[in-house]
């Protein structure tokens, strides 16, 4: 029989499935291709034979150098360039020509420290350290060939590197009981081996028993169709047998390994043993010596001065060096080690009370109920039961989109909605209450800062996902008797997905805001950019605060334990007087030595003059301090100067309330957020206490609640289908709001939602006909 064309030596790999594997003399793994017709058992032979031959040639066990050409990424103006590259010793070198092999390389990396992967058909990418290779080949066959010599070189230059440093620590002694468990190991393998090695014994007699007898067969007078069956059955015997003895091969060289590796494993084992323990030894050292300065400073506070480590300019420029740039090989990871903008000054604290008049808060301002409640709040929920679900298998597909696009089951959320979320920005009201009694406005500024500060620090430890509003759904929290005020919110956009809010307070203040969430998957971390500005305006001096919020941001969102990290500025303006207070929220680093979860700014009035300095962090408190005095500190680099502010003593601001009893698990809800979710006669039949899932997930019953959640999107869905239809025929000109319009803001200019009124006078009357049927 003619032979017919060798197949391609191509390595098999899961996402490929062209056929079954055979192995060769060398036992590397080469794809078997299917084919149209059944070949007889001579033909299969030969092609076993030729594909072998073509794989030694192009990449032979026995040689320790591979040369071709392939083009490499150099820039964005050129892109990709032919090159010739020379891969020997597990090295990989390249050169513009071969001539230059002589007398000039362009570059080599190291295979032993490599990485290798594959974006598509043709392309290679090689990264150790902090270089990375962007290669592509003229064909998948010339890839794949290239692939191969590369994982071989890389496997012995692996090798090579243990078995040096094997050999430079044969003298290093180990544990009695190391030692004995590794020989038991060893012993076990080495048993095992023995027990495959008789199996494949066993294979290939019965296996060359088999083939005599379809030899035999072959000869027998039968049908054409029969004798074709019996030849592929033929073939797949000597594939089978192929297969077995490359597994037992195998099988040798697992054991051979670990018994040479084994050393090195308990050395490493151990070394990390010993850095844990030293490590833990110097944070215990660490915590006591912090115990002991804290201690020191609060004994002698009047002479305490507060230096930043970032210190800057008028200009706002960072005197800290820039990181150097990220590398192309993370686009998305985000740097936040260097802060060029953030405004750091020097503080030192005077000590003559006499200028501090700000309108202070005491620790008894701070239990949380200046009014006995006239109804008992509930203080706790079904803690969260314990089900495991498997992130990346639901998110991996969703990278780059719209978090609110993305299906995603209950197990990931806390029986909440965002519209409660939204009503916990009023955990801290009582500093507008305290506010509103302020006859001075910068002061007054300085109380408005710390409770936009406060809106975060309910965030730490709430890394769920609270539910997406449907369309109309709504949100009350009535609590005039207790503390004053009314708050009211409503979904009015799905796409974006957008909510109104608005509270009205007895106390002096009304606010009112409506917040889109823009939000990114990023594959390693999910950002929210909510958008929108918060509006504050209190009745007596007719002071009209805006600002606007920061970019939380949820950390190891595959893997790691999850965290969150607020960061950005916060610019508070008051509209009437022009002053001004600018708030920094610095991102987290590991390599900063400032507080985790910092927030800095300063208080300014109308003519840019600084009064008060404020501090703290998101998730505790805040701090503020009136300047006395400013001056021009010592010139540094560049000739550049940074302003030293002499304030006083600080005065506390805000404190976060501690969390009650269990809170780890109820979703770390704070007391305020317990009681949101709390049953309530006379709300509205489109109010989130009301929402089935929701409900179902609080009480514990997850799969009824995501089966419950999919029919509700499913009737929003529906919905939306048959009002774009009705709008598409002018009978409706799309959803509108019930208890929300839009009108301009005079102030930004911007189109938003205000509260139209009516929600509390149809609740009077139980009035809910014109609310739409979402549930």
């Amino acid at each position: 029989l003619p032979a017919p064309d060798p197949p391609p030596p191509l390595i098999a790999r899961p996402s490929q499935s062209i056929g079954g594997e055979f192995y060769g003399e060398s036992g590397r793994s080469l794809q078997w291709p299917r084919q149209d017709r059944v070949l007889s058992h001579r033909s299969s032979v030969l092609i076993l034979q030729t594909a072998a031959a073509a794989a030694t040639s192009s990449v032979s066990p026995g040689s320790d150098t591979y040369k071709g050409w392939l083009f490499k990424w150099t820039n964005y103006i050129k892109g990709y360039q032919r090159r010739w590259f020379v891969l020997s010793n597990g090295l990989l070198s390249y050169y513009r020509t071969q001539a230059e092999m002589a007398h000039t390389c362009r570059g080599t990396i190291n295979l032993a420290t490599a990485h290798i992967d594959t974006e598509d058909a043709c392309n290679i990418v090689l990264s150790s350290g902090g270089r990375t290779y962007h290669l592509k080949a003229s064909t998948e066959v010339e890839r794949q060939r290239w692939v191969t010599a590369l994982e071989l070189a890389k496997a012995k230059a692996i090798r090579m590197m243990n078995d040096q440093s094997d050999d430079s620590a044969d003298e290093e002694p180990t544990s009695q009981s190391d030692q004995s468990e590794i020989q038991g190991t060893l012993k076990t393998l080495a048993s095992k081996l023995d027990d495959l090695s008789t199996c494949n014994d066993l294979i290939a007699k019965h296996g060359a028993a088999l083939q005599r007898s379809l030899s035999e067969l072959e000869t027998l007078r039968v049908p054409l169709e029969g004798g074709e069956k019996i030849k592929a059955v033929n073939e797949r015997a000597t594939l089978f047998r192929i297969t077995s003895n490359a597994m037992i091969n195998a099988c040798r060289d697992f054991l051979d390994l670990a018994e040479s590796h084994s050393r090195r494993w308990q050395r490493v084992l151990q070394h990390e043993r010993e850095q844990r323990t030293h490590l833990e030894e110097t944070i215990e050292q660490l915590a006591k010596q912090h115990n002991s300065l804290e201690r020191a400073w609060r004994e002698a506070p009047t002479h305490a001065v507060n230096t930043p480590d970032t210190p800057t300019t008028d200009t706002g420029v960072s005197e800290r060096p820039r990181k150097e740039e990220a590398s192309d090989e993370d686009e998305d990871t985000e740097y936040f080690d260097a802060m060029e903008d953030s405004r750091a000054f020097i503080t030192v604290t005077a000590t003559d009370p006499s200028h501090h008049r700000l309108c202070s808060v005491s620790s008894n301002d701070f239990s949380g109920k200046e009014l006995q409640p006239h109804r008992k709040r509930r203080t706790q929920i079904p803690e969260k039961p314990n089900y495991s679900l498997n992130l990346w298998s639901i998110m991996k597909n969703c990278i780059g989109k719209e978090l609110s696009k993305i299906p995603m089951p209950v197990n990931f959320n806390e029986p909440l909605s965002m519209l409660q979320r939204l009503t916990e920005d009023l955990e801290y009201h009582e500093l507008l209450d305290k506010a509103a009694r302020c006859e001075n406005s910068l002061e007054q500024m300085c109380l408005v800062a710390a409770f936009s500060v406060s809106s975060y620090s309910t965030t730490v430890h709430r890394t769920a996902k609270p539910f997406n509003p449907l369309l109309g759904e709504t949100y009350e929290l009535d609590r005039l008797e207790e503390f004053g005020y009314r708050s009211l919110c409503e979904q009015v956009s799905h796409h974006p997905p957008a909510a109104a809010h608005h509270v009205m307070s007895q106390r002096g203040w009304t606010l009112w805001q409506e917040i889109t969430i823009a939000s990114k998957f990023r594959g390693k971390y999910l950002s929210i950019m909510p958008l929108g500005a918060i509006h504050l305006q209190f009745h007596a001096s007719g002071n009209h605060y805006v600002w606007r919020k920061v970019t939380s941001t949820v950390h190891n969102i595959i893997v790691g334990k999850l965290w969150i990290d607020q960061s950005g500025d916060i610019d508070i303006v008051n509209h009437r007087t022009k002053e001004t207070c600018q708030l920094k929220f610095s991102p987290y680093s590991y390599f900063s030595r400032e507080v985790p979860r910092k927030v800095t700014g300063v208080v300014k009035d109308s003519e840019g003059q600084a009064h008060y300095i404020l501090s703290g962090t998101w998730d505790d408190k805040m701090e503020s301090a009136k300047i006395v005095q400013s001056s021009r500190g010592s010139s540094i680099s560049e000739g550049k100067q940074k302003t030293v502010y002499q304030t006083l003593t600080p005065k506390l601001l805000w404190k976060k309330y501690p969390l009650p009893e269990n809170a780890e698990n109820m979703y770390c809800f704070s007391s305020l957020a317990l009681t949101l979710n709390e049953e309530e006669e006379g709300v509205c039949w489109t109010d989130s206490r009301l929402r089935p899932d929701q409900r179902l997930m609080e009480a514990g019953r997850w799969d009824e609640a995501n089966v419950e959640k999919q029919r509700l999107e499913e009737k929003q869905r529906a919905t939306r289908r048959r009002r774009e239809a009705e709008a598409s025929k002018a009978i409706d000109e799309g959803y509108i709001p019930l208890w929300f319009h839009q009108r301009t803001d005079e102030l930004t200019g911007e189109t938003i939602y205000v509260y139209k009124g009516g929600y509390w006078e149809a609740k009077e009357r139980q009035e809910w006909s014109t609310s739409p049927d979402i549930f």
